[in-house]
């Protein structure tokens, strides 16, 4: 038995150019939980579908030449 978010998962991969977040991680090569942190700063665009983001795949242009890891802290002046 599939539950509501396993069944709308599923059925997401199934919609031409939609992605789940798990998909969208594995095609820039980076886990879920980067994923979910650029939709929630607004760097890569989703809808919600129940609990689940659904991420166009042509979105993914908007994130996928970023530099990996945290920008540099600035050097602050004494």
């Amino acid at each position: 038995m599939f539950t509501a978010e396993q069944f709308f998962c599923g059925m997401i991969s199934l919609v031409k150019g939609y992605l789940t977040t798990q998909e969208a991680a594995e095609k820039l090569g980076v886990s879920v939980r980067r994923i979910v942190a650029l939709i929630n700063v607004g760097d890569l665009p989703s809808s919600r579908i129940g609990r689940s983001h659904v991420i166009k795949e042509s979105d993914l242009k908007s994130v996928e030449n970023r530099k990996p890891g945290r920008p540099a802290k600035k050097q602050s002046e004494k």
